[in-house]
């Protein structure tokens, strides 16, 4: 019963069906949801608005703390209803509409956002809708799988709306650790100097009267759709493992390691996943997202302790952790996403950075977010806040993609992300460029040699060698630089012919 869930008695009143909590909203307004990588999303007002979208004109801009599962961003980007979306997505029909140039997306840094909303450099939040697993009877909201930015929409926001999830277990509360910095200037520091710590409060701080809505659900998270390990994925992890273990050798640190990141996504899940067995013991993560590999580490024992901002898992991981969430709770900690990805911390704790590239060039400039240089894929999410402030960042890629058609290894990237002096490390199956102190004209032949696929290898010889016939410390035949994205998209293939 939700009753038993609402524990301050004067808000039982506010129970209403999503239908009705959708007529609060006004076009033009700003809307912070919560959810972030699909996990603790809010699933049934973006239903009811969207019903109330196709019927009239209603157009919002969405902040949330990254992805929403349940298909809700395409369902609200194809009713019209998204006129500005930030600060990621990762839904296929919202990402041509964004590509169309029908929804205005912002692609933030995910430690950004809450700090723009502060700073009023974003306008404030008109209203929030947090998914809760309880409501403490001061008010405050138990989240759910994930708090992202839902405790910064709820200290702005003039209405709340709290969407009630009866799937979600009780056993949630005390598993989060909510901590706001304070305004600025004259901030004073973070004080978090390990993973485990807690520097803050199990619940959301609300003031009551601003609730206007409680809506129950009854809805798991969507699950992950992280792909096992392949061939490809297990050899990027094996060399990453084999680069980790000769750090270790060389006194730079123990075989505990340093506090892990991951990106979302199947490559990083493999190479925690490969972790498992590795020699490293008492490890511990301070990521964005714990995906299936984190929770598998922990039941081998070699992770001692996970903290993030959001747990997204598949469907059988899901049901697992569920069941056995008392045993993981003294394991795990949830924080918001401007203290989980926040760069004072990442510096401080020395991250392991490991994330994702859709592409890399000859001198380690990353491109994360566009295909071609034009077209968004999902965003640039959480990797910038920890590869420019980790100890060491670390960024990994199959060499090909499209059946062989797409180099991911370029003279240029045709977008950048990363620059080179935030990437420490490049990986791909064939092998790891450590690109720690080396000039650029150093880095290019060990790129090449190590990371770029046997079938490219030749053409991107070819091009170092005519740029440093014309010279430079970061040579470059320019108007051939990016010439392997004009022939793909002109022949379907990076390849000479």
């Amino acid at each position: 019963m939700y009753q038993d869930r609402i524990r301050r008695p004067a808000l039982l009143n506010k129970v209403m069906d999503a239908q009705q909590a959708a007529q609060l909203f006004r076009s033009g307004m700003s809307v912070g949801m919560s959810g972030f990588t699909r996990a603790g999303d809010a699933k049934a007002l973006p239903l009811a608005l969207v019903e109330r979208a196709r019927r009239e004109p209603l157009s919002l801009t969405l902040i949330t703390g990254a992805s929403l599962g349940n298909d809700s961003d395409g369902l609200m980007a194809e009713a019209g209803l998204l006129a500005r979306r930030l600060p990621f997505q990762s839904d296929a029909a919202l990402r041509r509409k964004i590509n169309a140039g029908e929804v205005m997306f912002i692609d933030q840094h995910l430690s950004e956002t809450a700090e723009q909303l502060r700073s009023r450099s974003l306008a404030a939040v008109d209203i929030a809708v947090i998914e809760a697993s309880a409501i403490l009877a001061d008010g405050s909201i138990v989240p759910t799988m994930s708090v992202g930015n839902s405790a910064s929409f709820a200290q702005q926001a003039g209405q709340i709306i709290i969407e009630l999830n009866l799937s979600t277990p009780l056993a949630l509360e005390g598993l989060h650790d909510i901590y706001v910095p304070g305004a600025r200037p004259g901030r004073a520091p973070i004080p978090l100097t390990s993973p485990e710590q807690r520097i803050g409060v199990a619940s959301i701080a609300v003031d009551p009267a601003r609730i206007a809505a409680i809506v129950i659900t009854d809805s798991p998270d969507s699950p992950s759709t992280v792909q096992p390990p392949d061939a490809e994925t297990a050899a990027i992890a094996g060399h990453v493992i084999a680069f980790l273990e000769g750090e270790v050798a060389a006194g730079r640190m123990g075989p505990q390691l340093l506090p892990l990141q991951a990106g979302i996504g199947s490559i990083a899940n493999a190479v925690l996943h490969g972790l498992i067995g590795s020699p490293f013991h008492d490890m511990t993560m301070f990521s964005e997202v714990l995906q299936d590999s984190a929770i598998e580490l922990l039941d081998s024992g070699q992770l001692a302790m996970a903290s993030a901002s959001s747990i997204t898992l598949s469907a059988p991981m899901h049901e697992k952790f569920m069941r056995d969430i008392a045993r993981y709770r003294d394991k795990i900690v949830l924080r918001p996403q401007e203290i989980s990805n926040h760069p004072e911390i990442v510096r401080r704790l020395g991250i392991i950075a490991l994330n994702t590239a859709l592409e890399f060039d000859l001198y380690g400039n990353v491109n994360s977010t566009h295909v071609c240089g034009t077209h968004m894929m999902n965003g640039i999410g959480g990797s910038g806040d920890f590869a420019r402030n980790g100890q060491l960042s670390l960024f990994v890629s199959k060499s090909v993609a499209k059946g062989g058609r797409v180099s991911s290894v370029v003279p240029m990237v045709s977008h950048v992300d990363h620059t080179e002096h935030d990437v420490d490390v490049l990986v791909s199956e064939w092998g790891l460029a450590d690109l720690r102190g080396l000039a650029p004209r150093e880095r290019a032949p060990l790129i090449i040699e190590r990371c770029a696929h046997p079938d490219y290898r030749p053409q991107l010889r070819a091009y170092f060698d005519a740029a440093c016939r014309r010279g430079g410390h970061t040579p470059h035949v320019l108007e051939q630089a990016l010439s392997w994205h004009t022939r793909y998209q002109a022949d379907g293939t990076m390849l000479d012919a």
